[in-house]
């Protein structure tokens, strides 16, 4: 697990200023990899690639980046590229490497036998940037469903890249301005597929390779998919269940046993939900030792789940390490460190809440953990799949107001692609409804003429959505938006990195992933029992009282759920939203802003009460990022 920073502009063949632009830009993905630092220029090309290095497997020959003997060929790595003992030995890799004993070894000599084809047999969570000289040819690739980063500025001069947007904004060629279209995007919490907080700045869609060709002087480029999560027309609705049963559960046995292949101690993220326990309950069938497991804890009733993590950790034997966190913790310094780290906003301290886990996980000399992600999103656990097939069964609970929407919303592009209008996108609808009238006149004039919810649908494939199982498709359109671009950014890997730890999603292993879109829906959701078939697959692996349990919601207390929370948040709303800030981002009308903020404080209804709460984060952190990324205001320290 690394980070990867670099560019190509051919008209600058100056060492000098190439490396004076590439320094800077791996500084600051230094926490991504403290291990070790590595670069290659070709200077006669201006190309350089860089990496920080965090050392997992191979510890002492994985150094990159990693070249062939003739130095034709190189490549940088972040991630874990699984199965690489069996896929080395039948490439001879030192043939063609010297240093070929870690994982990222494998990637060049694959490369070299099978041209770009070879992204087909990679397994695991990467991110890859190749250079082929002789080919004068540049490759970026994402692992399929983007557990790993990575971002890119196409501009008159080149091409920037990096594993975080804040390594390209490093660079002379990359102006750090936010993009008021995103904006509109982070408040209502949800973004276009391969868009980011900044103008100019662009992800690599999961599942997609970017290749960068030198043709008379200038770069060409060209995007295509190379995998997608694809669900069949059609399903067997009289199916047996017991196969599908022992299929997950010899896939996910497979898929945790696979990484847990590490030359340091591997642990596990417990919460109470049946998804880390599953994994937890396997990792300790396969390792002969005790797994150390990290849990989070709330000081608030309603959202801690650690007395169920508790009783699965008991079960196994797990060594639990537990933490509790308070508003002291979600607030203030470390909220502030969260935002930079994330680079866009977020709607709950939850993302707060991760990078104080990470920083306990390293804390305990630990550096990599398996995890849950993904399992809600392969069987149908969230409760608005269930409204989408089944209809709505309730008001939501703590699901209402973030989760659910309280009154059912269409649109017109989202009937278009799918049919219906997903429930999952319905809540930020809401949340939209509730900033607009907030903004200032030029962003309520953009608002006027730019659909934010038409442009997420209008970035979805409906060629993957038509003919499809109404589950099947709310699944797709939450796994192409909201799993990549919040569940494993700010919820994943932008938390974990932040303090050198790398997260491993069993659950995302795509042969699990591909074995769970065959899975007829009414064996996913059985009897109105989300992920029916995971719980029977684990069901000797779970206690009953999780194995019976709905699912919870995994957010940490909202601001206005405690008055010691509300004072917190707001001693941050006066530092960051002062009048002068306001008034340069040019995002909201000060006035309103501050009214809305007071009544919120005031408000009755819990549904609508946790929408504000979101509104006032999203708010104060696009200040945030305006005052880190384009004032360069320093972080703060965090006890």
């Amino acid at each position: 697990m690394c980070g990867i920073a670099g560019f190509w502009n051919p008209s600058r063949t100056n060492e000098r200023q190439l490396r004076h632009s590439l320094d800077p830009m791996l500084d600051v993905l230094d926490h991504r990899g403290p291990d070790e630092r590595g670069s290659r220029l070709f200077v006669d090309q201006g190309l350089a690639l860089g990496h920080t290095r965090l050392s997992i497997i191979g510890l002492a020959h994985g150094h990159q980046p990693i070249e062939t003997d003739d130095g034709d060929y190189a490549v940088t790595v972040n991630g874990e590229l699984y199965d690489y003992k069996r896929i080395r030995t039948r490439l001879a890799c030192n043939a063609y490497v010297t240093n070929a004993k870690s994982d990222s070894a494998i990637a060049l000599p694959m490369y070299l036998r099978d041209g770009l084809s070879f992204v087909h047999d990679l397994r695991g969570e990467f991110a890859i940037v190749l250079y082929d000289h002789r080919e004068k040819q540049l490759v970026l690739i994402r692992d399929r469903f983007g557990v790993k980063p990575l971002y890119y500025a196409i501009n008159d001069q080149g091409i920037v890249w990096g594993s975080e947007v804040k390594a390209i904004l490093k660079h002379p060629d990359v102006d750090p301005r936010l993009c008021p279209k995103a904006a509109l995007h982070q408040m209502m919490q949800v973004m276009v597929p391969g868009s980011t907080a900044f103008a100019g700045v662009e992800a690599l869609m999961p599942g997609h390779m970017l290749v960068v060709k030198l043709r008379d002087g200038r770069l060409e480029t060209k995007t295509t998919r190379w995998w997608d999560l694809e669900f069949p027309t059609s399903h067997d609705g009289a199916a047996d269940p017991a196969p599908f049963v022992q299929g997950v559960q010899d896939r996910l046995i497979d898929a945790v046993a696979t990484r847990l292949e590490a030359d340091v101690p591997v642990g596990c993220y417990l919460s109470g939900g049946i998804d880390s326990c599953s994994i937890l309950g396997l990792a300790t069938t396969l390792q002969q030792s005790p797994v150390k497991a990290f849990t989070i804890a709330f000081d608030n009733a309603e959202y801690d789940e650690s007395n169920i993590a508790k009783l699965m950790a008991d079960r196994t034997g797990a060594e639990q390490e537990l933490l509790l966190l308070t508003e002291k913790e979600l607030y203030g310094p470390a909220f502030e460190r969260a935002t930079w780290h994330a680079e866009r906003t977020f709607y709950n301290t939850l993302a707060v809440a991760k990078w104080h886990m990470s920083r306990r996980v390293r804390a305990c000399n630990y550096k990599a953990v398996i995890t849950g992600e993904g399992s809600d999103e392969l069987f149908g656990g969230y409760p608005f799949f269930k409204r989408d097939w089944h209809g709505r069964e309730d008001d939501g609970g703590l699901f209402a107001g973030a989760l659910l929407a309280e009154e059912d919303q269409q649109h017109p592009a989202w009937q278009d692609l799918c049919g219906f209008t997903p429930s999952w996108i319905q809540p930020w609808m809401l949340t939209l409804q509730r900033f607009g009238p907030l903004l200032s006149g030029p962003m309520k004039d953009l608002l006027a003429q730019y659909d934010p919810v038409g442009e997420v649908a209008a970035a979805i494939d409906p060629n993957q959505t038509r003919g499809r199982h109404r589950l099947d498709v709310s699944q797709y359109t939450w796994c192409k938006t909201m799993l990549e671009g919040q569940i494993l950014t700010w919820g994943g890997d932008r938390m974990d990195m932040a303090n050198s730890m790398e997260a491993r999603p069993a659950f995302l292993d795509h042969h699990v992933a591909e074995y769970a879109v065959t899975i007829p829906p009414e064996v996913r959701i059985r009897g109105g029992v989300e992920k029916w078939v995971l719980r029977e697959a684990m069901v000797n692996v779970l206690p009953r009282e999780l194995y019976e349990r709905k699912k919870f919601a995994f957010m940490a207390p909202p601001a206005h759920t405690d008055p010691v929370k509300r004072a917190a948040l707001q001693e941050m709303i006066d530092h960051w939203l002062t009048e002068d800030r306001v008034r340069e981002v040019g995002f909201f009308d000060r006035g309103t802003l501050t009214k809305f903020i007071q009544d919120a404080w005031v408000e009755t209804d819990a549904a609508v009460a946790r929408r504000n709460d979101i509104v006032i984060n999203h708010a104060l952190q696009l200040h945030m990022l305006h005052g880190q990324y384009v004032e360069g205001l320093p972080l703060p320290t965090v006890d």
